[in-house]
């Protein structure tokens, strides 16, 4: 198994349990999410409760909750939505950042195309939820999650330089 690291603060983002599809020059990893639920599933195994003595409300589980599953298994937590101004302040510093932290190909590679792949994130930004690693730590990588086109689960993108890939 694979995870994948924010290259910044260290926290889990990712695995290889959630295939990704690299788009803007390799610059963001698009992933699928989707809504589950979490907490004990009731499983009806063919008995009749009435006739054993049971009312129509036992087994039913008051803890189950919908999630989104990368949310939830990375314990990505939410951070309030950016403006155009933020936005751009954050990657100018996120930019700076990361630039240091990656050499040769990667980092010419990074410079190359990042500002690309912000002017294709500027216009998304009222649609996006922003969601930081379980630290919240200030430096680190942001993980965006939007709906495409009227879908039900969301769509998240990563800076794929941000991520450092950990074998398990």
């Amino acid at each position: 198994m694979l995870l994948y690291q924010d290259l910044l603060s260290g926290d889990e983002l990712l695995s290889d349990s959630f295939p990704y599809k690299a788009i803007q020059n390799g610059i963001l990893w698009e992933v699928e999410g989707k809504w589950v639920v979490k907490g004990a599933v009731d499983v009806n195994i063919g008995a009749n409760p009435s006739a054993e003595g049971g009312d129509e409300d036992e087994g039913v589980d008051d803890q189950a909750v919908k999630v989104v599953d990368i949310v939830d298994t990375f314990r990505l937590q939410e951070q309030p939505a950016y403006d155009k101004k933020l936005f751009v302040a954050f990657m100018k510093k996120y930019i700076k950042s990361l630039s240091a932290k990656l050499e040769g190909e990667k980092q010419e590679e990074f410079k190359k195309n990042i500002e690309g792949a912000t002017k294709f994130l500027l216009p998304m930004l009222k649609d996006f939820q922003f969601f930081v690693g379980e630290s919240m730590h200030d430096d680190g990588s942001v993980v965006l999650a939007y709906y495409k086109d009227g879908a039900t689960d969301p769509t998240f993108l990563y800076f794929a330089h941000g991520l450092k890939e950990v074998k398990c």
